[in-house]
């Protein structure tokens, strides 16, 4: 289990700046997640764990207003450098409650990649539900079971915390494995309603940038995205 959810220091401005470019984020995730969402002009939008504010500007460039929440400093400082004053940005560990948040605050909830770094997740997703008004929606992405299970090999259904090397070995993600039936029996026991499910392929500019990245992307998933509705 981690003693932290937040990627600081080192870790922090590797992400802040790969997710500008990356394969993963920029071409495959984040696309993913804003077509998820839809047209969001004039809805009030919270992004658990909002890191370096890339979801946040996509979503403020849509005409939603947004909150911003992440456990590092570090990514905060990124995100408030990208979004100057368009966003209000909390740092906040998501294993802790929302307390500063009231109940039925928000139209919606984008949660990118950060679902599979949290313990606790029933409380966060008792406490996203609680934020949401009645028909609100959540967006939550997370690692594909199946990549993880290539990438670490035992059992499909493992569930154990592992490390991800990044940058050639020097940085590494520390996360939890769930096979599907998990991730989905855990928003659906949150008194979520799944709309969509969706496994995201990279979008056709990555063939540009990077052809090898594109091809593997389309062979092989690397995230799962889904769309969720508050009753």
């Amino acid at each position: 289990m981690p003693a932290q959810t937040a990627y600081h220091d080192e870790l922090g401005d590797y992400f802040a700046k790969n997710a500008d470019t990356s394969p993963y984020n920029a071409y495959t995730d984040r696309p993913a997640m804003l077509a998820l969402a839809g047209d969001v002009a004039g809805l009030k939008l919270l992004d658990v764990g909002c890191g370096a504010g890339h979801y946040a500007a996509e979503l403020l460039a849509g005409g939603a207003e947004v909150t911003g929440i992440d456990g590092s400093a570090t990514l905060l400082s990124h995100a408030r450098e990208r979004l100057r004053d368009r966003a209000e940005l909390h740092l906040h560990n998501a294993e802790e409650p929302l307390d500063f948040i009231d109940d039925s605050s928000f139209d919606g909830v984008v949660c990118a990649l950060l679902l599979h770094h949290i313990a606790d997740r029933p409380r966060l997703l008792g406490e996203l539900r609680r934020v949401l008004r009645p028909g609100g929606w959540l967006l939550v992405s997370t690692t594909h079971p199946t990549a993880d299970w290539q990438k670490f090999g035992g059992s499909y259904y493992a569930d154990d915390w592992v490390d991800l090397t990044l940058s050639g070995g020097a940085l590494a993600i520390h996360y939890q494995r769930m096979p599907l039936e998990t991730f989905l029996s855990e928003l659906l026991a949150a008194g979520f309603m799944l709309e969509k499910l969706i496994e995201p392929r990279p979008t056709p500019g990555l063939r540009e940038l990077d052809e090898t990245a594109y091809n593997k992307l389309h062979q092989a998933p690397c995230f799962l995205a889904v769309r969720l509705l508050r009753p």
